[in-house]
């Protein structure tokens, strides 16, 4: 785990070392992402699956090999089960138009979600549940934060057609039973969604273990580039479904009196796909398995661990989810300070951490308080970087008191 990977880790502002907090909202990329992005376009920068010349057939492997990556490091049981997209929005909002189109959510249908999602998995439900008069349905929570189970299961009946959650939440850094939830809806044949955005670059996902439908998460989270995700869908289901956007690539024939559709994947990936990122992507996944998921997941936990016995020190402090197991996610306040105000004193002091409410609203409004400062980790960061911002946020609180 060699912090020289990562040249933005070398910068200094204000004359300070930087030390980045905010891995949540985006990981920073290691140089064989960024030589890659560079490799691609200055050697097969060609339009995929299209081309009979040869930078286009070498850009075409690049991608596949990709989506096999991909495939592979998540326990896919094919590449067929691989859709690039966007990002975890663009992959929910998929699903979301996707089980529209297939009639597979219409009236008096309803949706779990739980207290603990970001906007992304909550906002496509809302819209969708617009569109066709289903009905949204929330999970609690216990009053240490994590999910409660039991009322989960008391929020299932005839009507529940899908369960959409977190595995890990972004703003609690509280990892959610989604095996023990998938187990309960494939009793009453009941689609499950995993929001992977957090989990995918922390732990071992394995999507034939976890039997859930779908799963999605996002590239740049997990070492790789900006504007790229993947939607996991199993093959059997994706089979039956039509697409819901139309244009190249995702087509076998078009007349103007009909079009039919091209196989899986492609069916759901209209217009030219980011073939540059989709490889760089790639080589992201080989830089983690270098590392190991197993051996990433454990460091973190031990920063975490490490950050909230630190932050402990600090007094009139409230850390949200306070000795519940965690994934490289803190988030606190201090007495009646402002989030805000000690986010930007920090950044002062060239440590950069998150704090608002994180695209989480109801969970913020659940806690009751206006946002929260929020520290997120990554396998590069280390306990000398966190004992550097418990001491400067030691001096932000007497400051701002």
């Amino acid at each position: 785990m060699n912090r020289n990977d990562f040249p933005i880790l070398a910068k200094k502002i204000n004359n300070k070392p930087f030390i980045y907090f905010d891995n949540a909202a985006t990981a920073q990329k290691p140089q064989v992402v960024i030589n890659a992005i560079q490799f691609a376009y200055e050697n097969c920068n060609a339009n995929i699956h299209r081309g009979v010349y040869y930078l286009s057939n070498l850009a075409t492997q690049n991608h596949e090999w990709a989506r096999e990556k991909v495939a592979s490091f998540f326990g896919a049981k094919s590449k067929n089960e691989i859709i690039f997209t966007k990002g975890t929005t663009d992959g929910i909002n998929t699903i979301a138009h996707l089980l529209e189109e297939n009639k597979l959510i219409q009236k008096d249908d309803e949706i779990i979600i739980s207290y603990m999602e970001h906007h992304s998995n909550i906002v496509p439900w809302q819209m969708l549940c617009e569109r066709t008069g289903a009905k949204l349905k929330i999970i609690p929570l216990k009053s240490d934060l994590t999910l409660d189970f039991e009322s989960f299961k008391s929020l299932i009946n005839e009507h529940t057609k899908l369960v959409s959650i977190a595995q890990i939440s972004n703003v609690l850094g509280i990892c959610n039973p989604v095996d023990e939830i998938v187990k309960e809806c494939k009793k009453k044949d009941i689609l499950v969604c995993v929001d992977g955005a957090q989990s995918a670059p922390h732990k071992k996902v394995n999507l034939q273990e976890l039997n859930c439908d779908f799963f999605v998460m996002s590239s740049h989270k997990m070492y790789g580039p900006t504007g790229l995700g993947v939607l996991y869908g199993k093959e059997e289901l994706l089979q039956k479904m039509k697409p819901v956007w139309g244009g190249g690539e995702m087509i076998e024939k078009v007349t103007f009196e009909k079009t039919t559709y091209n196989k899986l994947p492609y069916r759901f990936e209209a217009g030219t796909p980011d073939f540059i990122n989709t490889y760089a992507f790639g080589k992201a996944i080989e830089y983690v398995e270098s590392i190991g998921i197993d051996n990433i997941e454990k460091y973190e936990k031990e920063l975490t661990q490490y950050a909230e016995e630190k932050l402990k020190e600090i007094d009139e402090i409230k850390i949200y989810g306070q000795g519940v197991e965690k994934y490289g996610i803190v988030s606190f306040n201090v007495a009646d300070i402002q989030p805000f105000d000690i986010g930007l004193l920090l950044d002062s002091k060239s440590i950069a951490i998150r704090t608002g409410h994180h695209c989480a609203e109801p969970l913020i409004d659940y806690l009751q308080v206006p946002g929260t400062a929020r520290i997120s980790f990554a396998f590069y960061n280390e306990k000398e970087e966190i004992d550097i911002f418990i001491k400067e946020l030691k001096e932000c609180v007497k400051m701002l008191k």
